[in-house]
């Protein structure tokens, strides 16, 4: 008995093990100080050709400075089970504790973006972002700071909150006093086509983020996708990630030359 237990440990390690060897380590020096990020390059890569390029930006529970705890939420674990078929080469980037996507991380996953795109052989026109909760507010901060750079977005339970709360690691820096956050953002973010998820009962960050967002978007004839989950919490990113037709939808914008 004892055996087969020790088996299945040794068997669960080198399944984890090998996922994560999918994962590459990088760093990039930003400041002065090395920071490190993952980048998920799909089965068949080659560089014989160019490839698609997704910028995933992780939540508050996975700050920290081991390079690891990013691969545990979103993107990363639903990588793991259909990455087989995955046509885009991920960029997985970590903030620090207390931090947030802002200043020198914002920073750093931009520079992570970019040596990803002359290593991986990106391709500059089919560059993505993503982000779920405080990296979904991390979304809207790069897509408002770097507005013709990606050809789609998917941002999951984010928002913006201006002002924001002390110390909040959820808000969108940048936003002018005295306006409509909402509406400033969304004529600050170029032509670029969005697909927001939310749960309607998100008890860490309201689905009034993405409702505003949604609607001003709308109103200034944007391209925009809103899927709100009735009765749903924060965790909706499995069921985001796993929406029939997000991808194709996502990899069916490429940005003109």
């Amino acid at each position: 008995m004892r055996f087969a237990f020790l088996l299945l440990l040794t068997l669960m390690t080198f399944n984890a093990t090998a996922d994560d060897a999918r994962f590459l380590e990088r760093d990039v020096t930003v400041q002065g100080e090395t920071l490190h990020y993952r980048v998920f390059v799909p089965d068949g890569w080659t560089s014989k050709r160019t490839w698609p390029v997704v910028l995933f930006l992780h939540g508050s529970g996975e700050r920290g400075s081991d390079n690891a705890k990013t691969l545990s939420q979103g993107l990363p674990p639903w990588l793991r089970t259909h990455g087989k078929d995955f046509p885009a080469v991920v960029v997985i980037p970590q903030v620090a504790s207390g931090a947030y996507w802002s200043g020198k991380y914002e920073e750093a996953a931009i520079k992570a973006l970019e040596a990803s795109i002359d290593e991986f052989h990106g391709d500059r026109q089919r560059l993505y972002l993503t982000g779920l909760s405080m990296g979904g507010f991390g979304s809207w901060q790069i897509a408002k700071d770097h507005p013709d750079l990606f050809a789609a977005a998917v941002i999951i339970c984010g928002g913006i909150e201006h002002p924001p709360r002390l110390e909040s690691p959820s808000h969108v820096d940048g936003v002018p006093d005295g306006v409509d956050p909402y509406a400033w953002v969304a004529s600050n973010i170029g032509t670029l086509p969005v697909w927001l998820f939310h749960g309607s009962d998100d008890p860490v960050v309201s689905v009034e983020g993405s409702r505003g967002m949604h609607h001003a978007l709308e109103a200034r004839k944007k391209e925009v996708r809103y899927t709100e989950y009735p009765g749903m919490g924060h965790g909706v990113w499995e069921n985001a990630y796993a929406t029939p037709g997000l991808w194709p939808w996502v990899f069916g914008h490429v940005k003109a030359q």
